[in-house]
């Protein structure tokens, strides 16, 4: 196996490191690619580590680099309190502000990401955002890839007693969401059953589905609901948009999405890429990612469900 071959197989495992990282998948590809090129430029020295602890080191460097200047990413529901039920959605904010999902494809094998599934969730990775740069990548090391308090200290080029310090600062600091149940049959169920109900916009379908203190949201807007009857209220001031739309399955951050198309009265074209949590008890978390439609090819998806 040639240099360039073995740091390859890195790829998948590293790409979700700095997704974790940074909280957007074209800014992780972007910090693989250039952890990656400073590897095969480099000499590595066997005495002093793995291989794997090599590329982590650098992968670190790199993305603590990215994030000095870089403003957190969030979500809506971090950024503000929950609105009520309107067609006022506020203004849009940047795209550098949001938390945006990341591709299975760019992790790996489906095994892969079912192991990795807990740790790339959105709401797990929006909560890693809430830590200092340093504090979420000694946090990321220890507690999800297990490296030891000493190698991590070796990677941060920091003590052990700096190391240990900074995960507890990061454990006492972020709420990390609970795990989601295995997804299984009755999930699928319950996914095909919101696709029928979306694409017919029966509302009371819809409605049907969702969790009692389900939440939904739209990147790039603030807006927000919280709430089966708040999120029905909300469907009701519909204009139109959504009526005959097509959606077509994905799957990102270890979970279920759909791309979203919009009938513009000849062709259907993307709209938004909409990620959902779903439990036993109906949909928890729906978030519409208006922002995307124009990056619906990174997450496997045609220009048009006819493709």
């Amino acid at each position: 196996m040639t240099v360039v071959e073995t740091l390859e197989t890195y790829r998948g495992e590293l790409t979700a490191y700095c997704y974790r990282m940074l909280g957007a998948a074209f800014e992780a590809e972007d910090a693989v690619q250039e952890t990656l090129v400073r590897a095969w430029r480099a000499d590595y020295d066997p005495a002093r580590a793995s291989v794997r602890t090599w590329l982590y080191a650098i992968a670190t460097n790199v993305c603590l680099d990215m994030l000095r200047s870089a403003q957190r990413r969030a979500r809506a529901m971090d950024l503000a309190p929950a609105t009520k039920p309107g067609p006022d959605l506020g203004e849009p904010l940047p795209p550098t502000a949001w938390v945006q999902p990341l591709p299975d494809a760019l992790v790996g094998d489906p095994a892969e990401v079912a192991a990795q599934r807990d740790t790339i969730r959105l709401a797990f990775v929006a909560a890693l955002q809430q830590l200092p740069p340093r504090q979420r990548a000694v946090l990321i090391l220890r507690e999800v890839l297990a490296f030891s308090a000493a190698e991590v200290a070796g990677l941060l080029d920091t003590t052990v007693a700096s190391a240990n310090s900074a995960l507890q600062r990061a454990r006492a600091t972020i709420r990390t969401p609970a795990p989601p149940e295995p997804l299984d049959a009755e999930h699928r169920d319950l996914l095909a059953r919101y696709v029928d109900a979306f694409e017919h916009y029966d509302i009371a379908a819809l409605t049907a589905l969702l969790h009692e203190d389900a939440t939904t949201s739209m990147p790039p807007f603030t807006w927000w609901l919280r709430g089966r009857a708040d999120i029905a209220a909300s469907l009701a001031y519909g204009d139109g948009t959504c009526e005959n739309a097509r959606l077509l399955p994905t799957s990102v951050n270890g979970s279920p999405a759909f791309g979203q198309y919009m009938w513009t009265g000849t062709r259907h074209e993307p709209m938004a890429l909409v990620t959902l949590e779903v439990s036993h008890a109906g949909i928890t978390e729906l978030t519409t990612h208006l922002d995307l439609a124009g990056g619906f090819a990174r997450y496997g998806l045609p220009e048009s469900p006819t493709d």
